[in-house]
């Protein structure tokens, strides 16, 4: 093993010291490998530098960032992608806290990721002395995380990796923090002793079946429906459940309605689809079975005008704390999504009955009306482009690769190309998920590439770029295959917006007006493209892709393109309230 400065070495037995010893740096590092964890995001600095530094030395990928949020927000899509949980490393105290947000995220959006921070030692800051970034970060990260540890002894630290990977996998995965002190990185321990504290993790997910009762009880409420409509969410797609998943909506005929990260688990083009539907089909269903998808503020919490009148639903999911969490939930199927839809495709036999022509007639009538409508809408060429004619010549290249990761973020960016871009395979759209967030652009672009090794995407509006732009140089620095689109319409939402009192500021939600991103990651040594049509931008896309660099391309939209919110505005009290 190469020396790593700074780090106490290891020591070989000799005559006077007749045991070899090792210390807390290579503990953490031997743990995470046992358990076949061979890549580290994160963001260097005191005390964590040399633990980095020792993670490339002993062959794993170490991918340093500019910013910790984005890191993990990286670690975050690597576990969502893997069924393993992405690893972020910080440093104390403000690392920490920008390494929260993405734990945080992970969360919410059930990603199983492990935020490893150094922190100040702990007689220390339970007294409150002032020492170098003082922070009680355990008690922190609790709130915001599914479960959080701190490691105080080097023989513990086994069983404090092991512990992190089981609760970030298992049962609903989620973000785990993980408090390493400083000092016990650098203890020391006998090496024999050391060696027998490490932990592989076996079985960490372990498959939950699904209790009959309950799947016979789902299969009779689904045979009784006249209207059924299988909804799928991002859970459905973590599982990599594919084939089952696929097996279940075809044999049963149901139409079905992805969310937006469980596109391409069936192809946006497949006869069942509803997403050209989607108002329609919420509103008029009697039954709908969700699998891998909560009825939280993405579906209007399963109530209101937009799911028109009573319905009843079947729910798959792994926790049976989210049944009922909105409505009433008539035939809860809990366990793991392969198990669970695995054992209700078993259960569908012979007599089952395909739905009603009646219902899925009207839901054909009306996607053929809508994607006419839409089809009009992006045939049309408005100078400058608008989101519509920019999103169809991405579309139109996309189509030809259906491997690749489209990440996406922003308010209309996210909207439009949430409706336009079809996915073909499953687990290629990345996008701000369940908390709708902005900022996980570049941190989910760079983790994607990293993880699957495939070309990424990313189509930023220019406020959600703002969060993550300097991660640009991140993707130069690994010469990482990125390429970037920016919707420049000077602003937030849009660039029209003017100061009521005429002075010097410019309105809240303005930038600077003609700003050349593309110059950005020319700084670096990537390659930039200032696109300002259509067919300017196709060209630009195909030689990115085909050139495999760190590429952006500036794609200028009309300033007045766009609408406020997206379509959140009922979200915004101030922005309904003017509307009155």
């Amino acid at each position: 093993m190469a020396e790593v400065v700074g780090i106490v070495q290891p020591q070989a037995a000799t005559a006077e010291h007749p045991h070899e010893t090792t210390d807390g740096f290579h503990l953490v590092i031997d743990a995470l490998k046992l358990n076949d964890i061979d890549t580290i995001f994160g963001l260097v600095g005191i005390p964590i530098t040399d633990l980095a530094r020792l993670a490339q030395a002993e062959g794993m990928r170490f991918i340093g960032f500019r910013h910790e949020q984005n890191a993990g927000n990286a670690a975050a899509i690597s576990g969502y992608l893997t069924q393993k949980p992405g690893i972020c490393l910080t440093v104390s105290a403000p690392g920490f806290l920008n390494g929260l947000t993405a734990l945080a995220n992970a969360t919410t959006n059930c990603f199983p990721m492990i935020l490893i921070s150094g922190s100040s030692e702990r007689e220390i800051v339970d007294l409150q002395q002032g020492d170098y970034e003082e922070m009680d970060q355990l008690n922190a990260a609790k709130p915001y995380a599914k479960a959080a540890y701190r490691v105080l002894h080097a023989e513990d630290i086994g069983i404090g990796v092991a512990r992190a990977i089981r609760a970030a996998v298992s049962g609903r995965p989620g973000g785990v923090y993980l408090d390493l002190p400083a000092k016990l990185l650098a203890q020391t321990i006998d090496a024999a002793k050391a060696k027998k504290s490490l932990v592989r993790v076996v079985d960490a997910a372990p498959r939950q079946i699904p209790a009959p009762d309950s799947v016979k009880r789902a299969l009779d409420l689904l045979r009784s429906a006249k209207r059924p409509l299988i909804l799928l969410g991002k859970g459905a797609a973590y599982a990599q459940a594919d084939a089952p998943i696929r097996d279940f909506v075809e044999k049963t005929g149901i139409p079905y309605l992805p969310m937006s990260m469980a596109k391409g688990l069936l192809p946006d083009t497949h006869p069942q689809s509803a997403s050209a539907a989607r108002s329609f089909v919420l509103a008029e269903s009697d039954v709908v079975v969700l699998i891998g998808a909560r009825l939280n503020w993405l579906l209007s919490h399963g109530k209101g005008k937009t799911w028109g009148g009573p319905k009843q639903f079947i729910q798959v999911d792994i926790s049976p704390t989210e049944i009922d969490s909105n409505v009433a939930i008539a035939a809860p199927v809990i366990g793991d999504i392969g198990s669970c839809v695995s054992a209700m495709l078993a259960g569908i036999d012979s007599g089952f009955g395909k739905p009603d022509a009646t219902w899925t007639g009207a839901i054909e009538e009306r996607k053929t009306k809508n994607l006419a409508k839409m089809a009009a809408t992006l045939a049309q060429n408005p100078s400058p482009m608008n989101f519509h004619s920019a999103l169809r010549a991405i579309r139109d290249v996309l189509k030809a690769r259906p491997d690749i990761n489209v990440v996406n973020e922003g308010a209309n960016t996210l909207d439009y190309a949430r409706s336009i871009i079809d996915m073909y395979e499953p687990r290629k759209r990345l996008d701000s998920g369940t908390w709708g967030i902005m900022g996980i652009g570049m941190g989910y672009a760079i983790g994607a590439a990293v993880t699957s090794g495939k070309p990424v995407v990313a189509i930023e509006g220019d406020s959600a770029f703002g969060f993550s732009g300097m991660e640009l140089e991140t993707i130069c620095r690994y010469d990482l295959p990125v390429c970037t689109v920016v919707f420049n319409n000077n602003g937030v939402y849009r660039g029209t917006d003017v100061n009521p009192t005429g002075g010097k500021d410019v309105a809240p939600t303005v930038f600077v007006k003609g700003a050349r991103y593309d110059k950005m990651i020319e700084a670096f040594g990537g390659i930039g493209y200032h696109a300002t049509t259509p067919e300017e931008l196709t060209q630009a896309l195909l030689k990115a892709i085909q050139s495999g660099k760190p590429t952006l391309i500036n794609a200028v939209i009309d300033e007045a393109a766009g609408t406020e919110s997206g379509r959140l505005t009922n979200l915004n009290p101030q922005s309904a309230a003017m509307k009155k």
